[in-house]
């Protein structure tokens, strides 16, 4: 099961930061690849990043270097950073778990998808 979590609302320009945590697993046996996906109000999904078992990472271009994916595997926790937040980031944001290179919104690729949390970008 996938946990994620938040702040909940962020104010323009800030940075945001989410945790998504697995419990009754491992990030490191049932699943590999962990990755983060967004969905804007009104709009389709969209990946934003993925890191590896190794801890390589893999970065949305249409994203601009705003974000940072990393693991802590003692925790079985995802961490998501993403700076300098505007209005359109607001979303609600997803953590989900892969065996494979899944660089993709598509939630058939994964084996593990959370119930999301949401992140609203506002003064």
């Amino acid at each position: 099961q996938l946990q994620e979590s938040g702040p909940g609302l962020v104010k323009p320009s800030q940075t945001l930061s989410l945790t998504c945590t697995v419990s009754g697993g491992s990030i490191t046996t049932n699943a590999y690849f962990w990755s983060w996906i967004r969905q804007p109000p009104g709009k389709g999904l969209e990946w934003m990043g993925t890191i590896t078992d190794s801890g390589s990472t893999f970065d949305s271009p249409s994203l601009k270097s705003r974000t940072s994916i990393s693991r802590d595997n003692a925790k079985n926790t995802v961490y998501l950073q993403m700076n300098t937040l505007k209005p359109d980031d607001t979303a609600v944001y997803y953590c989900a778990g892969s065996l494979d290179y899944a660089l993709t919104d598509n939630p058939r690729s994964y084996v593990y998808w959370g119930q999301g949390t949401q992140v609203t970008v506002s003064s």
